[in-house]
């Protein structure tokens, strides 16, 4: 799996994404699942998973929660921040969902969109006793279950072709393809040629073929 960034940036990224989601629930009073929403559509999500370093290195929890709202249009009065001695629920949250993206390379977008914020807070007990390895694989499964079709059969569908034209047009084996999708193959096992040849036919990137 290739990372947007750099693992020694990992420990920084994950602290000041719990802190940000901490301070805005429990000093700007949001909702976390609106100011999720508000981390997406202003772009900064998008910034962040990508390694923008000016919000990885650059800011702390706090201001990375006032540059979401800064690029949503909100302005608010900076306010002193309240520390608390305990990780917080939504600080946890942050905290291990910034280290499953960096894993899997997932947009914020497109893991929320399967695996409601609500539904990942509500991992905390017992998840933040256990070790991170553990709430990815909790969170895979629940993306599995939540998205069945693999990305070989959406993008194929996207593209309006049958397994059988995209076994012609690409030149892997019908039989082959059938596998990948129904998941009695791994994908990410798949002969690099092969996932080149299917990034051709649908017009997508390679990346956007492995599965999580």
């Amino acid at each position: 799996m290739i990372h947007a960034y750099d693992k020694i940036y990992l420990d920084k990224a994950r602290t000041a994404l719990g802190r940000m989601f901490d301070f805005a629930v429990y000093d700007l009073n949001y909702d976390i699942a609106t100011f999720f929403e508000l981390f997406i559509k202003s772009g900064v999500s998008a910034r962040f998973e990508t390694g923008d370093f000016t919000l990885l290195a650059g800011m702390s929890g706090v201001e990375l929660a006032y540059e979401v709202l800064e690029q949503s249009g909100t302005e608010l009065p900076r306010i002193t921040p309240n520390y608390t001695i305990n990780r917080s629920e939504e600080y946890w949250t942050g905290w291990a969902l910034a280290y499953y993206q960096w894993e899997t390379s997932m947009s914020f977008a497109e893991i929320v969109h399967y695996i409601p914020i609500k539904d990942i807070i509500a991992l905390y007990s017992p998840y933040h006793e256990m070790d991170i390895r553990q709430f990815v694989d909790k969170m895979n499964a629940l993306y599995k279950a939540a998205k069945p079709e693999t990305n070989l059969k959406l993008l194929r569908k996207i593209s309006v072709l049958s397994q059988r034209e995209l076994a012609e047009q690409s030149g892997v084996p019908l039989r082959t393809i059938q596998q990948y999708e129904q998941r009695r193959k791994d994908i990410n096992k798949a002969q690099a040629e092969y996932l080149v040849m299917f990034a051709k036919v649908l017009c997508c990137r390679v990346e956007d073929l492995i599965e999580h």
